[in-house]
């Protein structure tokens, strides 16, 4: 028996082969395919936690990264942009009968489709024993960008007939990407301040941390803070035995925590993280030091940059208005069509309540 020895690069490729993806040069491990490396394991594992995911495609890529360094956290970043596109689901997403699951699990989320303004259609979901639900004459088509798939239609095509045909679920664009409802920061701000005041006394919280609103906005990790003599309402997060530590809103004297109102609120459609996002948004408004984004001229139209953390549904706007664009000294960045510019700008400035911080060219 021969044993052939082969290069960290062919491994790569022959990886991204398997999965369904376009070659790249040399060993390169971008974050399509990470997506993809997830999409597979959670095909295989789910339901399970997002870290036991994450433990398998990191084991499986270990000794082929060659700055082996962050690769845990991106790919813990990969599974939240999975989470974002609509690939996994959360516990609060599904209907399911079994007391056994936690509530920290993640489901893969069955195979559709939204059919976006331009006509391309953007593909969720995973299945258990393929890479793509499509047959190859459409799976050779599927653009990747990022975590994000799409697939461009031919002219004269009915794309989201054929997509159904083949027993994918649409996904109305409507229902996909609602937002909370229009309100002026104040009162979505004034909202959760009542809420808060309702709360019963909660009595010593330990280890708990808070955003200081008088920190910079473009520096969010730098934003987290363990509390000394604070007084006033903060966006917090308090440890729980397991897990990760639960969001919320905390009202603290002399720095010690006095009420606290746990994020998601009850019957609520939002992840926990992202309602403290977006009063935290509201918050900075309020202050007049709103959050920033900034916008770069692109071919077609432009990147918009963001410095903080978005919302779910701010990620699935302009995931499907535009595409995840490569990031330039900022935490997220998303390119957005020309024609779609204008409106979107009035969407971060109105419903998110950014101010623009530069324009570049």
């Amino acid at each position: 028996m021969v044993i052939t020895e082969i290069s960290a690069d062919e491994v790569v490729r022959s990886s991204r082969e398997a999965l369904g993806l376009p070659a790249a040069s040399g060993s390169a491990i971008d974050d399509t395919m990470l997506s993809a490396s997830l999409r597979r394991a959670a095909g295989i594992l789910c339901p399970c936690s997002p870290s036991t995911l994450v433990t398998a495609v990191l084991e499986s890529l270990r000794y082929l990264f060659k700055e082996d360094g962050d690769l845990q956290e991106r790919i813990d970043a990969a599974a939240e942009a999975l989470i974002i596109g609509g690939d996994l689901l959360e516990l609060n997403q599904v209907t399911i009968d079994d007391p056994d699951v936690k509530g920290t699990w993640v489901f893969s989320a069955p195979p559709g489709f939204v059919a976006t303004p331009s006509g391309s259609i953007f593909l969720v979901g995973i299945v258990p024993d393929e890479t793509t639900p499509l047959p190859s004459s459409l799976s050779s088509r599927i653009a990747y960008e990022g975590f994000a798939r799409f697939v461009p239609p031919q002219p004269s095509e009915d794309l989201p007939s054929v997509l159904r045909e083949l027993g994918l679920r649409e996904l109305s664009a409507a229902v996909w990407l609602k937002a909370p409802k229009a309100e002026s920061a104040a009162a979505h701000r004034d909202s959760m301040l009542h809420r808060l005041a309702e709360r019963l006394p909660s009595g010593a919280i330990a280890d708990i941390l808070i955003l200081d609103p008088t920190r910079s906005v473009d520096h969010y990790s730098r934003r987290w803070v363990n509390p000394t003599h604070e007084s006033g309402d903060y966006i917090a997060r308090r440890p729980q035995a397991y897990g990760s530590p639960l969001w919320g809103f905390a009202n603290l004297a002399d720095g010690n925590v006095t009420r606290f109102l746990d994020f998601p609120l009850k019957n609520a459609r939002w992840r926990g993280c992202d309602t403290a996002w977006y009063l935290q948004m509201a918050i900075d408004h309020c202050r007049q030091t709103p959050q920033l984004y900034r916008r770069r001229t692109a071919p077609g139209g432009a990147c918009l940059d963001f410095f903080s953390p978005l919302p779910l549904w701010a990620h699935r706007r302009f995931a499907v208005l535009g595409r995840p664009a490569p990031r330039e000294n900022c935490l997220v960045s998303y390119w957005i069509p020309e024609r779609e510019l204008a409106s979107e700008e009035k969407f971060i400035q109105e419903r998110l309540w950014l101010a623009c911080r530069e324009k570049l060219a």
